[in-house]
């Protein structure tokens, strides 16, 4: 029963992140089970461009680490949750999530490094295109709108009569 909850819950996710959430848990999984070593995972250039291990331009954002506290921590950020209304806490967040991190051992630079990018997308999406003779710099390729979005319905479009919505026909 749980499963099934489990499962309707998971397909509910809009398609690219079920997608990343799965791949995510699969690779921390794979490298539990030692069916694979985090060093045929992380990031390396020589690796890469040299050895034509292209794989590693992939892998590198799919594994947090070993199963534990930290990446399920991960994961609660990566799997849309809901959440109540915004509240006048949530700039902070990033903050806290830094915080956490630097509790946890691990290294803040990520941390600030994600916070300045967070401050340099808020400002290019926000603020600069409301200034006077300011514009929208970030525009979604349209290859991806194409992919993501859902098909615009013709106006034109009439139903078939076995399409119009009424009451069941036995």
């Amino acid at each position: 029963m749980a499963w099934q909850w489990l499962m309707a819950e998971f397909l509910q996710v809009p398609a690219v992140t079920r997608a990343y959430t799965a791949a995510c848990v699969l690779t921390t999984a794979a490298v539990q089970l030692e069916l694979l070593s985090p060093f045929q995972l992380y990031f390396n250039p020589h690796l890469v461009f040299r050895k034509f291990q292209v794989w590693r331009l992939v892998t590198n954002f799919l594994f947090f680490g070993p199963l534990g506290f930290s990446f399920f921590f991960n994961m609660l950020f990566v799997y849309p949750v809901p959440r109540g209304p915004k509240r006048g806490a949530a700039p902070f967040l990033p903050w806290a999530l830094m915080g956490f991190s630097l509790l946890l051992g691990n290294s803040i630079l990520v941390d600030l490094l994600g916070i300045a990018v967070g401050h340099i997308y808020y400002f290019l999406e926000d603020v600069f295109p409301n200034q006077p003779g300011g514009k929208r710099l970030l525009l979604t390729p349209s290859f991806l709108k194409l992919l993501l979005d859902a098909p615009q319905e013709d106006p034109n479009y009439l139903p078939l009569p076995e399409e119009e919505p009424g009451p069941l026909q036995q």
